[in-house]
């Protein structure tokens, strides 16, 4: 196993519990962190603790998901020759390059 299918794995991972991170979070204010705890009663930490908990999951997993691939990229480039080319120069100066035959003419008159 690659170092690159190590990272994808790991990218994918992020990812998936990143947006499940963003889905619970509610744009106003609500979503998870309002259904604890409400009426003042202290459950899971409380409704500031489990929205605290969320913002920060959400910065963390989001730095780490940019983290991962920008490490996955560096691992790209060190695959160890297994990646195919394209072209490849060597192969292009290693055939001689003749020149073309001029044409002849048979049908000339003297």
């Amino acid at each position: 196993m690659s170092a690159f299918t190590i990272f994808l794995v790991l990218i994918i991972i992020v990812a998936f519990l990143l947006i499940v991170v963003i889905m619970v979070q509610n744009p106003k204010g609500g979503g998870l962190s309002s259904s604890f705890g409400g009426g003042g009663t202290q459950q899971l930490g409380g409704v500031k603790k489990t929205g605290d908990f969320l913002d920060k999951s959400t910065w963390f997993l989001a730095t780490a998901l940019i983290v991962l691939i920008l490490a996955s990229n560096l691992t790209i480039g060190s695959g160890g020759g297994t990646e195919s080319k394209a072209y490849d120069a060597d192969e292009a100066t290693d055939m001689p390059v003749t020149p073309a035959a001029p044409a002849t003419n048979d049908n000339t008159a003297e």
